[in-house]
């Protein structure tokens, strides 16, 4: 058994020693052939074109780095083991078709970096196995159809940094194991959609620093796979619309560095499995309340960078999962604890870089101070002065009753103030309170409902609460609430309108110094006008007589002096007239031969 054992090691021995030596004699001239791993090394060699005399064994080709212009048809024809070819940082402008015909066994072909400009139809030929394909940083200007269509086992698709301005419905056709597309940097307008409708198994979507400006209604159809959307750092996109990522089964959405000034609530609400949602560096200033609630699978939420001036109570509010939010470098000056679900569940917080008022806003934060993770960034304070530069970690529990502390809301003048006013008016009920921090107005209707900015009924930037053509229908009790978030106080209000007599059509208005009323309140009742019967006295009818007798006289006037002149233009005037005539004959013939001519001069005058 010893005997037989070294035999059979004797004689593996002698093959393997016999076939590294037949593959390091199959070396192309500069180049460097690791006979272990079966490698042909010929990077950076200065090579004008494909070199020849590789051993058929060879399971990777590194051809990179150099001056390389064009890949023949079938160049690689003899390497039917080869795995990995690598092709990149050359001057390649030419593929022909068939270029890579017998090379059945490859799974990773890199072309980055070339002069490529248009992929002809046909040259990824023979490519079954591919898994791996990286076209990025050439000049493709364009995918026709069918350019990758037997391609079947592709899974990542590399084509950033081209000169793309269109991409063909049927592009990707054949591409029906495609895991990950990068379509980084590109002259594409408008999202290819009937072109990524083909990658129905797509999982992985990043398009980086276009030029697109809108992402319309059902962008991204038939694509129920796909888990990560990246879109980043597209400075003119504005508007998401609200069905724009209808169909769509994200786990992680990633839409930074753009221009979106609101949290896209509408197109956000149908992603139920979404854990992660980057909205970092836009210009967003205010995450709204309850309207976050549809993502019910919410892990993390990132909005750094921004304009974030304010996190409404209730933001977070319907997310079990939730465990970390990023807000870092932004204009917060605080975060109430009432903006979350549940704070047991925060496990991360980023606030560094925030203007933050340490009040009695944040005493939940520092209080957790040891329990949550910072990722290594202590927020710290900015006001007030006697905290100012402060980090939280550097608080100690005693002193946090004392210093994070905030006076409740009091509304500063509570003296009576019912208004009745006449039906047409504009009245202004002004509510100003004080407190740290500043409180929030809030008027209730007298139906109950609370008032917004806008309408007849509205509450101005100041709080004053403005009733503009007050109706009958408008009388009742309006309340007053001032809040912040150490308490709060209300104040009710009565107002009484009473309908205007038909005879008044002026409107007017009250404010706290008393009614006003426009510059001309003249009233008009035409329902007691009565007829006269002479609408003009006698002087009126005396004075336009006179005026049309002059007017008369003045037109004919210039008519005779028009007429004198015109006449002197003409030369010398005749005052007589001869007229030569024929008498009618008094039978009807017609005139023949019957009388003779007469003759009469006329004088004229």
């Amino acid at each position: 058994m010893f005997v037989e054992s070294v035999v059979r090691w004797l004689l593996w021995s002698f093959l393997l020693q016999f076939e590294l030596e037949v593959f390091a004699g199959s070396c192309p001239l500069r180049c460097v052939c690791r006979s272990e791993a079966k490698e042909v090394i010929c990077s950076g060699k200065h090579l004008n074109s494909v070199p020849e005399g590789f051993s058929s064994d060879a399971r990777r080709l590194d051809l990179s780095y150099n001056k390389i212009k064009t890949v023949g048809r079938r160049q690689f024809h003899s390497l039917p083991q080869l795995q990995e070819l690598d092709l990149s940082d050359n001057s390649i402008s030419m593929i022909e078709v068939e270029a890579f015909q017998g090379l059945q066994s490859l799974r990773t072909l890199r072309i980055k970096n070339n002069r490529l400009k248009i992929i002809p139809v046909g040259v990824f030929s023979g490519l079954s196995s591919l898994r791996f394909l990286d076209l990025s940083q050439n000049e493709i200007l364009v995918f026709l159809d069918y350019t990758f269509k037997e391609m079947v086992n592709l899974q990542k698709l590399e084509a950033s940094e081209n000169d793309l301005v269109f991409i063909s419905q049927r592009a990707f056709f054949g591409l029906q194991n495609l895991q990950e597309l990068n379509l980084d940097r590109s002259n594409l307008t408008s999202i290819p959609t009937e072109a990524l409708s083909q990658l129905q198994n797509l999982a992985r979507l990043r398009m980086l620093r276009l030029t697109i400006s809108t992402l319309p209604n059902n962008a991204f159809r038939r694509l129920h796979r796909l888990r990560s959307l990246q879109i980043m750092n597209w400075p003119t996109l504005e508007t998401i619309a609200g069905n724009s990522l209808n169909g769509l089964n994200l786990t992680s959405l990633v839409i930074s560095s753009c221009n979106l000034s609101t949290v896209p609530y509408s197109a956000l609400r149908n992603l139920v499995y979404l854990k992660i949602l980057d909205l970092s560096y836009n210009p967003i200033t205010v995450i709204q309340g309850n309207l976050l609630g549809d993502l019910i699978r919410l892990q993390e939420f990132h909005l750094a960078g921004g304009s974030l001036i304010r996190i409404e109570p209730a933001a977070f509010r319907g997310l079990p999962y939730f465990r970390m939010l990023n807000v870092t470098s932004n204009q917060l000056t605080t975060l109430e604890e009432s903006a979350f679900h549940s704070v047991g569940n925060l496990q991360i917080l980023r606030l560094d870089g925030n203007p933050l008022a340490c009040d009695c806003r944040l005493l939940w934060v520092v209080r957790r101070r040891l329990r949550l993770n910072f990722d290594g960034h202590q927020p710290s304070c900015t006001s007030p002065d006697a905290v100012r530069r402060r980090v939280f970690r550097e608080f100690s529990e005693k002193e946090l009753p004392k210093l994070f502390t905030c006076r409740p809301a009091r509304i500063m003048d509570r003296k009576p103030r019912d208004a009745r006013v006449e039906e047409g008016s504009t009245v202004l009920l002004s509510c100003k309170a004080e407190g740290d921090p500043s409180p929030s107005i809030t008027w209730i209707s007298s139906h109950k409902n609370v008032v917004t900015s806008t309408g007849r009924i509205r509450v101005l930037a100041n709080g004053t609460l403005e009733v503009r053509f007050a109706q009958v229908q408008d009388s009742g009790t309006y309340q007053c609430l001032a809040s912040n978030a150490a308490g709060n106080e209300s104040l009710s209000f009565g107002l009484y309108v009473k309908e205007v007599p038909r005879n008044r059509t002026g409107p007017s208005f009250y404010t706290e110094e008393g009614w006003g009323e426009p510059s001309n309140p003249k009233a008009a009742n035409s329902s007691a006008q009565i007829a006269k019967p002479y609408p003009f006295d006698a002087k009126t009818l005396i004075i336009a007589t006179t005026m049309g007798f002059l007017s008369f006289l003045s037109s004919v006037a210039i008519c005779f002096v028009f007429m004198f002149f015109w006449s002197q233009s003409k030369g010398q005037i005749k005052h007589t007239a001869t007229i030569d005539f024929v008498p009618r004959s008094s039978m009807g013939g017609g005139g023949g031969d019957g009388g003779d001519g007469g003759r009469f001069t006329m004088k004229l005058i």
